[in-house]
């Protein structure tokens, strides 16, 4: 499983035209599951994304994580988007490959599932919608952006 995440001032996701889902201060997560993740990899994943210290502490240096911006225990939001376009293999010439990312069915439920363990475990989660066009808008805040991926 692998995730793009920016840290951001606020984020937003619409489709059609209406806002499905946004945060202010926090992380955008644009998530792939791809061939033979498991719901360990989603545990892991997420795991490893709320711990991240990638926000500034009162010295400027990145040592808070998503669960504390402040300092004083403030979480930021978690806007989480399908993105199965992370798993392109572009080696084969100029038109992407997505043969690495899951089948429709199978990044569905670990999506839902990362969605699920994200909001059992952190108090502001919003999302985007599976295999929607969606538009997502963010003011990248650094700019911070970071690839994960969990084996």
């Amino acid at each position: 499983m692998m995730a793009l995440i920016q840290r951001v001032a606020h984020a937003r996701v619409d489709v059609v035209g209406q806002p499905v889902g946004q945060i202010g201060p926090g992380l955008l997560v644009l998530l792939c599951a791809e061939r033979g993740d498991t719901d360990a990899h989603a545990h892991k994943l997420l795991a490893k994304l709320l711990k991240l210290r990638i926000f500034s502490d009162d010295a400027g240096k990145m040592n808070r994580s998503v669960q504390d911006l402040d300092g004083q225990g403030t979480p930021g939001g978690l806007l989480v988007v399908s993105q199965f376009t992370l798993a392109a293999d572009t080696s084969g010439g100029n038109r992407p490959s997505f043969t690495q990312a899951a089948p429709p069915d199978e990044g569905r439920r670990l999506y839902e599932l990362f969605v699920a363990l994200a909001t059992a475990a952190h108090p502001e989660v919003a999302t985007g919608q599976f295999a929607a066009d969606m538009q997502v808008h963010l003011v990248n805040d650094g700019p911070v952006t970071i690839p994960l991926r969990v084996a």
